[in-house]
This record gives structure tokens, sequence and C-alpha cells, in this order.
């Protein structure tokens, strides 16, 4: 499992919790107790933050995206 975590090494994706909260944010690390994500807090912050996996429940990437549909 862990090599296809590490596949996904700067790129967004989403994460889910067991707790019910969920995060979204660029994965820059992976090891074998926890993944490293750069997360937006606000204006132009950004904070890398460190979860176990005993805390997620699922992590996703984020789907491709059609250039019609954006703003």
């Amino acid at each position: 499992m862990l090599d296809k975590i590490k596949l996904l090494i700067g790129q967004p994706i989403g994460v889910s919790f067991k707790n019910g909260l969920s995060v979204s944010g660029v994965l820059c690390n992976a090891n074998e107790d926890e993944i490293c994500l750069m997360e937006y807090l606000y204006q132009a912050k950004f904070v890398q933050k460190y979860y176990d996996y005993e805390m997620i429940q699922g992590i996703y990437i984020f789907p491709s995206y059609d250039k019609d549909l954006l703003n």
C-alpha cells in the first residue's frame, strides 16, 4: 500500500479520518508510519501537517477536471 501512496507525492489529495473529519492538500511525503500533507490555511499561508495512518480512513486523489467547468 505504501508504494501506491508514494506514487501520489506531489499530487493534490483528500484525506478522510476515522473521526469523520477530512482535509485536502498536496501530499509531500509518506513513510511507514505517517503522511505529510501541505495544507492551505488562509491568504498566502500554508502549513505542513503529519497524519498517522491509524487516524486515516481513506486517501483519495483529486479527480481530473474539465476546463469548461472552471470559472
